[in-house]
């Protein structure tokens, strides 16, 4: 098991995005959590097995939303493990 934390900047907010990562999370069997920043970009904090965390990547990288745009994306992999239950929508 692996923790990612991710940023993402974009249009990003408004638009389904973190309703259908949650979509992406759940159907990889990824927990963890993602929220809306002031800053307009959004945060995730995903766990699961690297190879899993790595298509959870990809797939966030070409917004799960057809109305989202990824214009650059942060992320480090750490074994910091939360233990999260759940993927959770934050706000």
């Amino acid at each position: 098991m692996k923790h990612l934390s991710i940023n993402v900047d974009g249009l990003v907010q408004g638009v389904g995005f973190r309703y259908s990562t949650l979509q992406v999370a759940v159907d990889l069997g990824v927990t963890g959590t993602i929220k809306n920043e002031l800053d307009g970009s959004v945060s995730i904090e995903a766990e699961a097995e690297q190879k899993i965390l790595y298509i959870f990547l990809n797939r966030v990288k070409s917004s799960p939303s057809p109305f989202g745009k990824v214009n650059k994306l942060d992320y480090t992999f750490s074994d910091d493990l939360q233990h999260y239950k759940k993927f959770t929508v934050i706000g």
